[in-house]
């Protein structure tokens, strides 16, 4: 008999992508000239909400992270960590990828497009912050999305649940040094107050909060969990616009003079996002994983935490920084790109599944 907490997860799991997340790019792309148009033509809002901050931190951006992230994070039951045994060659090979090859492999596509071959047609202050909202962008694997890519691929879904609950505990302690360690290779000053005071803020906060939230509602039974995360995610969508927003009102000046720049951002995202995935396929096929796992496996290794890097960014380097608009060329692609990789996988499970 499973518990009502793992019910609840089971359910979020295989929950159908909704309106917003289905046409997210489009929303993306409507906040994108909304920015520009209000930063262009009304400044001053944008310029006084640059100015509340404390300690590095803007507040009205920090409660708009918290939302975008609390919601998604309420959908974790880490006792799921318990059930990592029951697909371990699955969940070793996401972690391999997650953590040992996509922050990697994101940055060396970063060095070969953005700081050699696309160098000519970027802004030559901006190249190395774009570079760090690449890395920003790869360092940590995706919570929320993944089950609805899970779900479209027909996933398994306690495989799922247990990958995002290992990678959430993982990310706590390994999302600084990764970033750190990839930003000093690239020669970009690392401000390590600010990098471990965002993964405080933007990942271990969020966590304790979450489970806490969880655990009360869970208290009243799981229908109340999930009466909360159906008026909760619309709420986390909406604060990941509003952020868009303000940061394209910031950047509204650079887009009109460079409009250039988010393709060419765009493409070392989608390369590494074909790569991971297809090489976590490959390996789960090689290791004998079941496609219910191999689907998902590579999904998780192919997309990111993109709320977190658009928070980490924007806290490390400013609104107006070429990170935080490559963070946001990440949220820009994600939709369009994972729907093919799902759509892949889906029309490779006869070779999948075929003998070798």
């Amino acid at each position: 008999m499973s518990m009502p907490g793992e019910r609840t997860e089971k359910a979020a799991a295989m929950a159908p992508m909704g309106l917003f997340e289905r046409y997210l790019t489009v929303w993306v792309a409507l906040c994108i000239v909304a920015g520009v148009a209000l930063g262009h033509f009304v400044p001053a809002p944008f310029h006084a909400v640059g100015r509340m901050g404390v300690a590095k931190v803007n507040l009205p951006v920090a409660t708009l992270i918290w939302l975008m992230i609390i919601p998604m994070l309420l959908k974790i039951d880490f006792r799921a960590l318990f059930q990592v045994r029951e697909h371990w060659k699955g969940i070793c090979v996401t972690l391999f990828i997650n953590w040992a090859i996509k922050p990697f492999s994101m940055a060396l596509l970063g060095w070969l497009f953005v700081g050699t071959l696309f160098r000519p047609w970027l802004p030559a202050g901006q190249i190395d912050s774009y570079l760090a909202g690449l890395i920003l962008l790869a360092a940590a694997p995706c919570t929320a999305m993944v089950f609805v890519w899970s779900n479209l691929s027909g996933g398994e879904p306690h495989f799922t649940l247990s990958q995002v609950a290992l990678n959430d505990l993982i990310m706590v302690f390994a999302f600084a040094p990764i970033v750190g360690l990839l930003l000093g290779l690239s020669s970009i000053a690392v401000p390590w107050d600010t990098l471990l005071a965002s993964v405080a803020l933007y990942i271990v906060v969020p966590v304790f909060v979450s489970q806490i939230m969880r655990k009360l509602l869970l208290t009243q039974g799981p229908e109340s969990l999930n009466r909360v995360l159906a008026t909760l995610s619309p709420v986390s969508l909406a604060a990941l616009l509003a952020t868009l927003v303000l940061l394209f009102g910031f950047q509204g000046a650079q887009i009109m003079t460079e409009p250039l720049v988010i393709a060419l951002l765009a493409v070392p995202i989608t390369i590494q996002v074909y790569f991971n995935a297809g090489l976590a396929y490959l390996l789960n096929k090689r290791l004998g994983v079941a496609h219910c796992v191999a689907g998902p496996s590579a999904l998780i290794g192919a997309s990111n935490f993109f709320e977190l890097a658009v928070a980490a960014a924007i806290g490390l380097f400013g609104f107006q920084s070429g990170a935080a608009l490559a963070t946001v060329v990440g949220v820009l692609i994600e939709v369009p790109v994972m729907l093919s990789v799902v759509k892949i996988v889906n029309a490779s499970r006869t070779w999948y599944e075929a003998k070798a």
